[in-house]
């Protein structure tokens, strides 16, 4: 199976289907422009993002791995405050052996992760989006710069890559294109799941694949970046990206859809409880089941 997203909603999906696939693939976005990612994107401008990644190969990693649990290390003070010990792994590594994607599999090989990590793409890339439907169907230049501008802007309505056809490894599509099961979010919407699905080469192989694509809906909306949005909204969002969807997991709590909502109803809705004691994230053991219920 593969699961597509970024951040803490993948790393949540990943906890999830290590309980139950037999072979797991994360494909991550790289888009991230602040925190430690964007310091050292700001000093190596051709680094992808490594924060994400990060979060997914500790995901992935053995259980009780030493290794793994020191790639979230922060340190506190001094020139490295607030760097996470990976990511400053992860740029070594690129440096040494020549690649980010190696330094990704090198750093996955250390802490014994159960699936691969896959960059969405293979170089740097950045964010770009229109705040209105007009603004994104007249020819105008996206107005919303970079993907900590995405996620504190109000009301977004389209996203687009930049540079716009950034380059993947084959290895994203073959992934995508093999999997019985293809696991889209939970996350931010626009600047995790969808800053993923529109790289060409994951929005290209997602029509394609003869695996189910399960949208796992957020436990509530992310404010400011999808103030407001019930699911049915998310979906619509997925759908004007060009995002197929097969079914949606949904907690019992969260609303599915009003009648602002078009088509709320096009897509079959699951509703499981998936929230963790809080509420506020996603429980991996009961996101697996859920998960493993609708695999078809």
């Amino acid at each position: 199976m593969v699961a597509l997203g970024g951040g803490h909603g993948l790393s949540a999906s990943l906890r999830a289907v290590r309980r139950y696939a037999g072979t797991i693939t994360a494909v991550v976005s790289v888009a991230d422009d602040g925190g430690s990612s964007g310091v050292l994107r700001a000093a190596m401008p051709d680094l992808p993002a490594p924060g994400d990644v990060r979060k997914c190969l500790g995901a992935l990693a053995e259980e009780g791995s030493t290794y793994g649990r020191v790639l979230e290390h922060r340190f506190g003070d001094g020139d490295l405050e607030g760097h996470a010990l990976g990511n400053l792994l992860l740029v070594a590594l690129s440096q040494e052996l020549g690649s980010f994607a190696d330094a990704v599999d090198e750093v996955g090989r250390r802490v014994g992760a159960v699936g691969r990590v896959l960059p969405a793409t293979v170089g740097p890339v950045d964010l770009r989006a229109w705040a209105t439907e007009a603004g994104a169907a007249d020819g105008s230049p996206p107005s919303i710069a970079g993907q900590v501008a995405v996620q504190n802007a109000a009301s977004v309505f389209r996203i687009c890559p930049d540079p716009p056809a950034p380059g993947s490894a084959t290895a994203v599509a073959e992934a995508i294109e093999g999997a019985d099961q293809v696991v889209i979010g939970p996350g931010s919407l626009f600047t995790s799941v969808l800053a993923a699905a529109i790289v060409p080469a994951v929005g290209e192989a997602l029509p394609r694949t003869a695996g189910q694509r399960v949208y796992v809906a957020n436990l509530a909306p992310q404010v400011p970046e999808t103030a407001g949005f019930t699911v049915a909204d998310e979906l619509a969002a997925l759908a004007r990206h060009g995002v197929p969807v097969d079914v949606a997991i949904v907690d019992p709590t969260r609303p599915v859809g009003g009648p602002t909502d078009p088509g709320a109803g096009a897509i079959p809705i699951v509703t499981r409880p998936v929230a963790g004691p809080s509420g506020r994230v996603h429980d991996p053991e009961r996101l697996a089941a859920a998960l493993a219920s609708v695999l078809t």
